[in-house]
């Protein structure tokens, strides 16, 4: 089960959240630079929907640029992820380029965005559930700190389907920092899912810190390449071979 973040869009020349927050600023009329400082970026996105009241125009301008003029079928991370033939992704990109690449490799695959899409999901080679929305419904995005609080409450549908589908699969993690809160705290609660089974294991795997550590959390370090974009499409390379027998 693959869970996929922000560093495999910004592979593809995307923005990160500095860039996120800074055009969030200009919308408002402040510095850049100015508006960053004020706080995380959540909370500046829980500002910027209450100065707006929505963030409605801000989902409509970042849809239209962040689909334009990329050229799926060079991006060597995306064509290992398909090729890798996972049947269950989630990710917490709002951007719609994983879907793009299956749809250019020709690979049947289902959007789960909320709990209606989860009628018939089973049935479908690939599943890719959007954790955090998409830009097809405002409502759906995870972005403003009242949001990000929601989720954290991990009882919505999607968390139910999480904890359900984590249970019996090895996860692997693409596109994350391991200091990154939100996923040492998803990592935290999928931990004391799986403790409270009775099947933890006993021996975790060795990992960056001794609190990893404890969660049976191994980090791998890619190498081989001079961006991270490099080292992570030679380890997804790396694992093709080893899986399948096959690379390119």
């Amino acid at each position: 089960m693959f869970f996929i973040g922000a560093g495999v869009s910004q592979s593809l020349g995307l923005p990160g959240s500095q860039e996120l927050v800074a055009t969030m600023g200009e919308e408002l009329g402040y510095d850049a630079e100015l508006f960053g400082s004020y706080g995380v970026p959540s909370t500046l996105a829980e500002y910027y929907r209450h100065e707006q009241g929505t963030i409605g125009d801000l989902r409509s301008r970042l849809d239209s640029a962040w689909h334009a003029g990329i050229d799926i079928g060079a991006s060597a991370i995306h064509r290992h992820i398909v090729r890798l033939q996972p049947k269950l992704i989630y990710t917490t990109n709002w951007d719609r380029w994983l879907e793009k690449a299956f749809e250019f490799y020709n690979v049947e695959f289902q959007v789960v965005r909320h709990v209606a899409d989860l009628r018939g999901a089973n049935s479908a080679p690939v599943q890719i559930v959007k954790y955090h929305g998409d830009f097809s419904d405002d409502e759906s995005i995870v972005l403003t700190e009242s949001s990000y609080f929601d989720r954290m409450q991990f009882e919505t549908p999607l968390d139910i389907k999480l904890r359900a589908d984590s249970l019996g699969r090895t996860i692997l993690f693409l596109g994350y920092s391991l200091e990154d809160l939100n996923i040492r705290f998803l990592l935290y609660r999928l931990f004391r899912i799986w403790a409270q089974s009775g099947y933890a294991s006993a021996q975790p795997n060795p990992v960056q810190d001794v609190v990893l550590r404890e969660w049976g959390v191994s980090s791998i370090v890619a190498d081989g390449g001079d961006t991270t974009s490099e080292r992570l499409a030679g380890f997804l390379s790396d694992l093709r071979r080893e899986a399948f027998d096959d690379t390119d």
